[in-house]
């Protein structure tokens, strides 16, 4: 049987299929019991551990995927920047890109065939209904973590580099997200956390370009999540993904773009509304499936992450109420 997930990229889902971002994560004791015992770039690099870790909430929660428990810098690593990651602290990139003569010290990702063991792993352990989500960031929101200084600034005052290192990351996002195809995943999504800073013309220029070859180039159901991504709606729509994930910024049932988009739909419930009690928290998951019944191919999730500190019983809420909302 196709899984749920699946099903609703064709449209023909009869319950309304539900994954979360971050849902293998801190917020879970049994995440939490493990880190105790590892550092994060042994969760990360470990086989046995990455592939138990992205295997949790499928037990836990009831939800209908699992996405591969990875970071967002696992491919610049495997370009040749060195990241170190600091309990409670945003990771460190030691070489980060000043110039554009640092481009030529980075070269295209090697040594992740303990990704794709991950992934093997993980859907030898995940049952025949739930598959595997595969995922990495946007070439800009990587590019904003390895920068020295303020993208905006280095796009500005440094085009021809910002230029050199879209195109070397455009390039390796393609051939990172074709490793983990072969290797199993079943879909994947990209992650734009931070193009929703850019006005409509820098993003059509610099960014949607590099979003349209990777999911050009990658043929696999597909998804684009963009954070703040109100402004850029228009323009998401043209990425070339099956699925556009919107943010709270969107209200899902009056969006004159979203109304005559083809695309598939997947949000968005604010992720702040996890910490609401029982009552407050239904009739949002309520409102945001009510205004989804506007379009035929959909999959609920938040607007962002699961944060740390959220209840696990709030999310298992969430998932029972989206699995009994009447669908078709």
């Amino acid at each position: 049987m196709k899984s749920i997930l699946l099903q609703a990229f064709e449209g023909k889902n009869k319950t309304v299929p539900v994954w979360f971002m971050r849902q293998a994560g801190r917020f879970l004791p049994q995440y939490r019991k493990l880190k105790e015992k590892h550092s994060l770039k042994e969760l990360f690099q470990t086989t046995e551990l990455a592939a138990e870790i992205t295997c949790l909430p499928i037990n836990i929660l009831k939800v209908d995927a699992a996405i591969l428990f990875a970071d967002l810098l696992t491919l610049p690593m495997a370009m040749g920047f060195e990241v170190e990651y600091k309990d409670g602290q945003s990771p460190l990139i030691k070489n980060p890109i000043k110039k554009e003569s640092d481009l030529k010290k980075i070269h295209d990702a090697e040594n992740l065939d303990y990704l794709a063991e991950i992934i093997q792993l993980t859907n030898q352990k995940l049952p025949k209904n739930i598959p595997l989500i595969g995922f990495a960031g946007s070439p800009f929101s990587v590019l904003y973590y390895l920068l020295e200084e303020d993208i905006i600034s280095f796009m500005v005052k440094e085009p021809q580099a910002f230029g050199g290192a879209m195109k070397l990351l455009t390039k390796n996002t393609i051939d990172y997200l074709n490793l983990q195809k072969n290797a199993g995943i079943k879909a994947f999504q990209i992650f734009d956390t931070w193009a929703g800073i850019l006005r409509p013309s820098d993003y059509a220029h610099f960014v949607l370009p590099c979003v349209k070859e990777i999911f050009e180039k990658v043929d696999l159901p597909s998804i684009y999540y963009l954070k703040n991504c109100a402004h850029l709606l228009s323009l998401m729509d043209h990425s070339g993904a099956d699925f556009l994930s919107v943010c709270h910024t969107v209200v899902l049932g009056h969006n004159p773009i979203l109304k005559n988009t083809k695309k598939g739909i997947q949000g968005n419930l604010f992720n702040g509304l996890l910490y609401a009690d029982k009552k407050l928290l239904e009739k949002e998951v309520k409102d945001v499936l009510l205004g989804a019944r506007h379009y035929p191919k959909y999959i609920f999730n938040l607007s962002h992450g699961i944060f740390p500190d959220v209840e696990v019983e709030k999310v298992k809420l969430v998932v029972d109420e989206v699995h009994a909302f009447p669908w078709k």
